[in-house]
């Protein structure tokens, strides 16, 4: 266990200062499915699976994330310090190989700000969009404009 703690925090520690924890807006606007729409959220977003269902398959993830990383400026760094990652949520609509909608994000930073943390807020907007609390459009901008500022607006100041 104390192994494993170290070996998480050296991660963290390997990281480079400057990575990036919102993606570049030129690069990474986001974009939406256009199969998916506010009246069709019940057959779409909301059934459980649905974005494993429309995910790219592995070999395709792993070359879109290679080139991303290059695009991104992070040649030479490992690819596990970084998840691919759809700014606009697959549980949101977001387009799946679009790559106006694809950027790498960090796993671990120091500021606490991390995929893990931005995938507690597509949850959550997933939850509201599904209960029919947030329409999907707000939920995909605010998404896609600062996922920091979303997650503080719909989930508390975190950190």
């Amino acid at each position: 266990m104390r192994a494993l703690a170290l070996a998480g925090l050296l991660a963290i520690i390997a990281l480079p200062a400057c990575a990036q924890v919102l993606p570049d807006p030129r690069m990474t606007p986001g974009a939406i499915n256009p199969d998916v729409t506010e009246g069709n959220i019940e057959r779409t977003i909301c059934i459980p699976g649905f974005a494993r269902r429309i995910r790219p398959p592995e070999e395709v993830s792993y070359r879109l994330k290679r080139d991303l990383m290059a695009a991104y400026g992070h040649r030479g760094e490992r690819l596990r310090y970084y998840e691919l990652d759809h700014l606009i949520p697959l549980e949101l609509g977001g387009a799946p190989l679009a790559f106006a909608n694809l950027w790498v994000e960090p796993r671990h930073v120091r500021n606490g700000w991390d995929a893990a943390r931005k995938d507690e807020l597509e949850r959550a907007l997933n939850e509201l969009a599904c209960a029919h609390r947030l329409d999907l459009a707000t939920a995909q901008r605010d998404i896609a404009s600062n996922w920091i500022a979303a997650y503080r607006k719909y989930l508390g100041p975190g950190y």
